[in-house]
Order: structure tokens, then sequence, then C-alpha cells
């Protein structure tokens, strides 16, 4: 079985106790931040080696690298093959930097977007602009609500309940 398979049974499995559960995600949030901040300290240097190699330099085990090669694969410039990933597979850490920014505040990680290392990287303004970005990028406008009395938005001069609104 694949590491990501193993990983996400373990991490997002329905059967185990809620408070192992809790202590998992405790330990793995506090490894990943640690790691972000590594990474963030030279954020054009691109880090590289096997699954198992990366646990080792970051001293934690192989399931929590998975996690978080899981958790960051969308931010890289070039998405590691985690589906079918094993220990001795080669993966990268280079990362897009406004990307990774945004999916931080995309997944209201405050503690990783809000860490300190992020200011050598975007001023203020610049960390702003990613932020609101990312916000309007998920926020749902919904039209003006058609009155049964009002034009039909088709343009045929008929109300709407009359035109377009008879077929709903």
């Amino acid at each position: 079985m694949a590491l990501l398979e193993d990983w996400r049974s373990m991490a997002y499995s329905a059967k185990a106790d809620k408070q192992e559960l809790q202590k998992l995600w405790g330990a793995y949030f506090e490894k990943e931040k640690e790691i972000y901040q590594l990474l963030l300290k030279e954020p054009d240097t691109e880090v590289k080696g096997t699954v198992k190699e990366l646990a080792d330099k970051y001293e934690i085990d192989i399931m929590t690298m998975t996690g978080f090669l899981d958790g960051i694969n969308d931010s890289l410039k070039e998405p590691n093959p985690i589906e079918t990933m094993e220990e001795d597979t080669e993966v990268s850490l280079a990362f897009d930097k406004e990307l990774l920014y945004k999916n931080m505040v995309g997944a209201q990680a405050d503690w990783l977007y809000g860490l300190e290392e992020w200011n050598d990287i975007f001023d203020e303004e610049t960390q702003k602009r990613l932020y609101k970005e990312q916000k309007r990028s998920t926020t749902i406008v919904k039209g003006d609500k058609i009155g049964r009395n009002d034009p039909c938005p088709c343009g045929s001069g008929k109300k709407y309940k009359k035109c377009c609104g008879a077929r709903v």
C-alpha cells in the first residue's frame, strides 16, 4: 500500500479514538510549523531527497513526512507523485511562494501564514494583497433575485412569470 493511503487511513480514521486523533494532529501541526519555518528561511533553495531522507532531515517519522508532502503538494512548482509515493521516492519541496501563502490562508492555517518568516519574503502590503485575493477567490456572490413581476432577464420584454419563470 502506498504511503499516502496509510497516512490518510491513520489521520482521517472514523474508527480511531478522538483523543488519539487530537494528539496525532497536535503533534503533526507542531512539526509542520517547524518544517515551514526552516523552508521559509531559504525560500528559493530547492530541498529534495527521498521521503525517508527528508523525514530524517526534519527528524520526523515517515507518516508525518507523508502528511506534510500531502499538504504542501498543491503549492509546489512541480507536484510530487504522492499517490504512489514510497519511502525511496524522490521528492522536491520547491514551492511557489505566493501560492503557498494563499493555500495557507485558504486552509485557515493562521499559525502558518502568520509565521514571522513571511515578513522576510513579502512586505506587509503584499501579504494583505495575497490574503484578500485568496479570500475573494472563495467568496460566493449571489446575483439579485428575480421577482415574479420583474421584466424577464432574457430580454423578451415580458414579465418573468410569463416567460422564463413559467418553465421553472
